[in-house]
């Protein structure tokens, strides 16, 4: 039997691209809305999730049979028309997926149909392929191993499950989704916020274009700090999170200790990982010319070959640049991404590196506010296009390097290391404004801050798979270690306050530190290192599995006094355990039930100045979360339905003295869908309703207030449409929904409900023989100005309407 953990990569590059050059075979077709399973053999082979459709196409020539089938189901089919010259073909009559179609076309005749990255299908002799080590089946998903796209294209059949490695969706006792390069690449993001658009459980907790995106996820805060790449903490941009070099952002819902350890500056709501990008078995250059409203033009490019007898090793290489005027008032912005992914595989050994630089130069950039003492309300929202505080500047760089190492010791016994560096620096003059009244009046006062960190990142771990009987078991370990310092300059007198209008900005030049002196000096240190042990029970041939584990975290920290460098305190040596349990039973082929108890770790507090207590370092505190859930596949299309308690304890001083006493309680319900409702109808994303309940607060004061930035209701939901009227052209369209919600723990500054609507169109046709595809993108059509929340009580103003163009060329 060959090994659970053999990479499957073995087929042999093809020698050219081929591509349709006779008149017949150059019709302009839109690609099909299909997810393609991996196939058993070099043949194509559809899963039972693919939507099926009618074709009656009669026996006889090949090439009309295939440019037939090319037009009604809508597909780009490229070869070379002699390799048809007098064949025939037995033609269809019946439903078909568009894999299967191809495969009865082509039967006998020494051809087959190759899907490419961009969605077309190249027509090639199948003896240049060879076969793949083994097929795997539609919920097997080895844990090194990409899992394969579900229907649509939109989001992936499974993801990553920290130590677990990747799982099925429907073998996770987790709410998970992970969102593919291919909806990435449609919907033009350029970051990881942009892709969170597509969740109900997720927003946006700062401005697109602040110094740095934070998130929430189950109403609990999510620093861009903590993004995961490759399963790895510490090791993404510090500040905002590309994507341009992502196959897959799998966003793992509720605290996950036991699963990825805890993130560097400790988030709860939830797990965000980053799966790289890395060489297919066919060649590809992809060049994209862009355009973002207001006048910000880019070009990026996406190239990939494999090289080797048996295409063993492979480069992957990702650059985009943009730069030019946003839809900010006075504001241009500059970005710089450039990535290498390389891997090499023999039959037991696979190694991979990423190298990610990002430089990101932002003049007059966009700040959050802080509610003043003397605000009672908070105002209506003014212009989306104003810009606060009308002043700022912002640069950005960021130097990644990360190596890993797997090796199969045995068929059942894989072994696995990797190890990374990131460099981050910043260095920005902004100010964060205080609304100080109803009527819109603020100040603000520039500051000049310098901010280094640098982080180490180091992870190992085995799986191990066995049997006990009837009882299956996937044994995992793991352990990893995070080294994170910063260092800091922080000056803040001399540039003096500034007032203005939210209805009536008043902008102003951001000052100059030219001549000034100074340069970061020691600020926080830190290092987390965690040992984990999990074990899943898989029983009933796999129809009930159980996972059992815990992780044992250790957190040293250290912090420094600002800008002069020496020790500040007594430095924190804590650690803490968390344990988790999953559960997962699938009484039918298409329905999966699940439950999970896990806690999330965080560092502990320190006791404010005033205490009486005051430096006292606290243990980490734990969050715990229960939760249950229902997943089912309706022939293509997937729905989630989860119910989930999450409590988070939070510090509190009561008579003097601090404590970590308080306590934050969300429940919630979410349902999440995906995939091809038709076979011209797709829709991402779902509903979440959560209640964010203050349970614990200083002097029962607050108790039974909502929590901060806890809307009860949050709706995103996305359809594609591929035009009948119009070969080659899909419609897209997404609302998004966001109740009100409160920046005080009084529950007295309310900010109001929000409703977004996003559209766009693409357009995929040939031309000069090469597939093209248009992109149109508009965010906030109707251009409605609406405030955001952050969980730490700041408001920001939402993106006015945003207009992107794209046009991308597969050479």
């Amino acid at each position: 039997m060959p090994s659970r953990f053999t990479h499957r990569l073995a087929r042999r590059r093809l020698a050219a691209a081929i591509c349709f050059s006779s008149a017949a075979m150059a019709g302009v077709f839109a690609p099909a809305p299909l997810a393609l399973a991996q196939p058993a053999t070099g043949a194509a082979a559809s899963t039972p999730t693919e939507a099926a459709r009618t074709y009656h196409i009669p026996a006889g020539p090949l090439t009309g049979a295939l440019n037939r089938f090319a037009a009604e189901a809508g597909i780009f089919l490229v070869g070379n028309a002699r390799l048809t010259d007098g064949k025939n073909s037995a033609g269809l009559n019946g439903a078909y997926s568009v894999e299967n179609a191809l495969t009865a076309l082509l039967g006998g005749s020494g051809l087959e149909a190759a899907r490419q990255p961009n969605g077309s299908y190249t027509l090639r002799e199948a003896s240049v392929v060879l076969k793949k080590v083994h097929a795997i089946d539609s919920e097997e998903v080895l844990p090194n191993e990409l899992p394969p796209v579900y229907a649509g294209g939109q989001v992936a059949r499974g993801g990553r499950l920290g130590l677990l490695g990747n799982k099925s969706v429907f073998d996770a006792p987790f709410n998970i989704t992970s969102y593919t390069a291919q909806v990435i690449e449609n919907q033009q993001a350029r970051s990881i916020a942009d892709v969170l658009a597509n969740d109900p459980s997720a927003r946006l907790s700062s401005a697109r274009t602040n110094i740095s995106d934070d998130f929430s996820l189950r109403g609990f805060p999510v620093a861009s700090q903590d993004v995961a790449l490759n399963g790895m903490y510490g090791l993404m941009p510090f500040f905002r999170v590309p994507v341009e070099m992502a196959e897959r952002v799998e966003v793992l819902k509720g605290p996950s200790a036991l699963l990825n350890g805890i993130p560097p500056s400790g988030n709860i709501g939830g797990a965000i990982n980053v799966v790289s990008k890395r060489a297919g078995a066919e060649p590809l250059t992809r060049v994209t010319a862009s355009y973002l409203s207001d006048s910000v033009f880019g070009a990026e490019l996406d190239a990939g070959r494999r090289f080797g007898d048996q295409q063993q090793f492979g480069v992957r290489a990702n650059l985009a640049y943009r730069d030019g005027g946003t839809t900010i008032d006075q504001q241009d912005l500059k970005e710089v991404v450039g990535s290498l992914g390389l891997d090499y595989t023999i039959e037991r050994l696979r190694l991979s590196a990423d190298i990610i630089y990002q430089y990101e130069d932002i003049d007059k950039v966009v700040r959050q506010f802080t509610a003043g003492p003397g605000l009672t309300k908070v105002p209506h929202a003014p212009d989306n296009s104003s810009n606060y505080p009308g002043y700022g500047r912002s640069k950005m760089s960021d130097h990644t390097l990360l190596l890993r190492a797997e090796y199969d010791l045995t068929e059942n016994l894989n072994v696995y290391a990797g190890y990374g560096d990131r460099h981050s620096k910043m260095d920005a003059v902004a100010g964060n404004p205080t609304l100080n009244d109803s009527n819109g009046d603020y100040s603000s006062a520039p500051a000049w801050q310098v901010y280094v960190v640098d982080s180490h990142s180091a992870q190992a771990g085995l799986n191990f798979n066995f049997s006990t009987g009837p009882v299956n078991h996937q044994l995992t370990a793991s352990a990893t270690r995070v080294i994170q310092n910063s260092d800091i300059y922080f000056l803040f007198s001399g540039f003096g306050t500034r007032n203005s209008n939210l209805f009536d900005p008043v902008y102003s030049p951001t000052p100059s530190t030219s001549g000034l002196s100074g340069h970061p000096l020691k600020y926080t240190a830190s290092a987390m290192t965690s040992y984990a042990l999990a074990d899943t029970l898989s029983m009933l041939n796999d129809q009930v599995q159980l996972t059992l584990g815990a992780r044992r975290q250790k957190i040293e920290a250290r912090n420094f006094t600002m800008n002069v460098g020496t020790p500040s305190g007594d430095p924190y040596d804590k650690s803490a355990t968390t344990p988790s349990l999953g559960l997962v039973i699938k009484p039918w082929q298409n329905v999966s039930f699940y439950a999970n108890y896990i806690e999330g770790l965080s560092q502990g507090p320190s006791a404010p100045i005033g205490a009486d207590n005051a430096g006292k370092m606290f243990a980490p505190y734990k969050t715990k979360q229960k939760e249950i859930g229902v997943k089912g596949d309706w022939g293509g299309f997937v729905t989630t339905l989860a119910a989930f308690e999450i409590k988070r304890p939070s510090g509190i001083t009561q008579n003097n003295h601090f404590s970590v006493n308080g306590e934050q309680r969300n429940r919630g319900l979410e349902l999440n869908v995906f995939g091809a409702l038709t076979d011209r109808v797709r829709l991402l994303g779902g509903a979440a309703y959560t209640r964010g309940e203050l349970t614990k607060t200083q002097g029962g004061a607050f108790d039974g207030n909502d929590a901060v930035a806890v809307p009860k209701v949050q709706i995103n939901l996305g359809t594609e449409w591929d035009a009948p009227f119009a070969p080659g052209v899909t419609l897209t369209a997404r609302g998004i929904y966001t109740g009100k919600q409160y920046i005080d723990q009084a529950n007295r500054l309310e900010v109001p409900q929000s409703t977004r609507f996003d559209v766009g169109a693409r357009y995929k046709t040939v031309i000069a023989e090469k597939p093209v595809v248009f992109r149109l993108n508009v965010d906030n059509v109707f251009n409605r100005n609406y405030w955001g929340a952050s969980n730490f009580g700041y408001l920001y103003l939402g993106d006015p309407r945003t207009v992107q163009l794209s046009a991308t060329v597969d050479f």
